[in-house]
């Protein structure tokens, strides 16, 4: 029962109860009967005016609530004149006056964070309660190459990508860093925040591709640039001095060394050989800049699959073109590209055992080139360390080839990847920018 009903029920049956008392009282006195009615009667308006009084400030306070209960914190009251409605009333508009400025500075704060949520250089993946994907910004969307309509909604464990996988295992505060293609390195960083009283998750993953990559460069170059120092300023004179020994007559009359001789020439040599390893080192520190001109692909593919023929045959491997009818132009530096194919087809020769097939393919409208081959493939273990320098699959491989790879494609500006795809299938693709 509303409160204004009790009100009225109980002055209604006070003034009857009032009405029946004065009648059997003063029935016989007729002038009392009538002045106890007359005061009832003003007791009936006093008490209509005092609930006209109480509970129109009910009738402000429930509009009042009503507006909070629609959030329209734009509703204030005007002053009555009256004291106590007038000081409900100063506590009313105080109070919607600071919640529509929280509000407004709420809002704020709210659009200033999805604004550096979308725009952050750092993936962002924020989950709801359940562990679903609720909010994903784009940077985290191109590090793993989804569109936002696949993922949200849907829980992490859903998906098989391994910086997903590796958020899975991950516990809230923990930071891993990871390289999960052995190209691109990104620290993942779990944490939580409190939402309404309950705790929800959220990620942050960093690309540190480029600050690895710059700090590896300087340490490997300060290092090949004094092992390529020490060995030339050692393997210079000692060449020297035994091409001096050999070219000296006078040393081999009347002796026979031709022992001796031929073991000086081998130690010659051996000494260009090593001259040659410190060159390929020296050649990946001193790598120019890309001279950039129109090249055909197509032709330079059909150049270094006959220059790499030869060795091919010797293990009974095959090429196999699926290229393009048009004609597909890349704008490169030609001979830093023409390196690459040649390294690239060199270790999918070296992965076949014997008899096996390399594949050139590329497709109609899509600037990607694919070469794949039948080899042995590549372990989980292999791919998170293939382009990091010095690193070799081979016994007597000097880890310098697909670092070459990864810097020439890098200075181009063009993306890539290694990967086995499936059992005697592994791709190495290059998209051309």
């Amino acid at each position: 029962m509303k409160l204004r009903t009790k009100y009225i029920l109980f002055v209604v049956i006070l003034h009857l109860v009032a009405l029946v008392l004065s009648y059997f009282i003063f029935n016989d006195n007729k002038i009392y009967f009538i002045v106890s009615e007359v005061f009832i009667i003003i007791s009936v308006v006093i008490a209509w005016q005092l609930y006209r009084q109480l509970i129109q400030p009910l009738k402000t306070l429930m509009q009042g609530v009503e507006a909070i209960k629609d959030r329209d914190f734009n509703v204030k009251f005007l002053s009555t004149g009256k004291h106590e409605m007038d000081q409900l009333i100063g506590v009313y508009n105080q109070m919607m006056d600071e919640l529509r400025t929280e509000r407004t500075r709420q809002e704020q704060q709210h659009f200033f964070l999805e604004k550096l949520i979308f725009t952050s250089p750092t993936g962002i993946v924020i989950l709801d309660y359940d562990d679903n994907i609720q909010q994903i910004n784009p940077k985290a969307l191109q590090i793993i190459g989804v569109e936002a309509g696949h993922v949200l909604g849907y829980p992490v464990d859903k998906f098989s990508h391994p910086l997903l996988t590796q958020i899975k295992q991950l516990r809230s505060g923990e930071a891993i860093v990871v390289k999960p293609d052995g190209i691109n390195t990104y620290k993942l960083q779990k944490s939580h925040f409190i939402d309404r009283g309950f705790s929800r998750h959220f990620i942050m993953i960093e690309d540190l591709t480029a600050e690895i990559l710059a700090a590896e460069k300087n340490v490997y170059g300060k290092v090949i640039r004094m092992m390529a120092h020490e060995v030339n300023n050692t393997i210079g004179p000692v060449n020297s001095i035994m091409q001096s020994a050999l070219k000296t007559d006078q040393l081999w009359e009347g002796h026979r060394f031709n022992d001796l001789k031929d073991a000086l020439q081998v130690a010659m040599d051996r000494n260009q050989n090593l001259n040659y390893f410190m060159r390929n080192f020296a050649d990946l520190v001193k790598l120019p800049a890309a001279n950039k001109k129109p090249v055909d692909l197509h032709q330079l593919i059909g150049s270094v699959s006959k220059l790499m023929e030869i060795k091919a045959n010797e293990k009974e491997i095959a090429f196999e073109f699926y290229l393009a009818e048009s004609q597909f132009n890349i704008n490169a530096d030609e001979q830093q590209m023409e390196q690459v194919l040649i390294n690239i087809v060199k270790n999918a020769i070296e992965a076949i055992d014997l008899k096996g097939t390399i594949k050139f393919t590329t497709a109609p409208g899509k600037k990607v080139l694919v070469i794949s081959d039948t080899g042995t493939g590549i372990s989980a273990e292999q791919s998170a360390n293939l382009f990091s320098p010095f690193f070799s699959t081979k016994k007597d491989g000097q880890g310098i080839g697909l670092t070459l790879v990864r810097e020439i494609l890098e200075n181009h500006g063009f993306e890539f990847s290694l990967k086995t795809v499936a059992e005697k299938q592994t791709e190495f693709t290059i998209v051309f920018s």
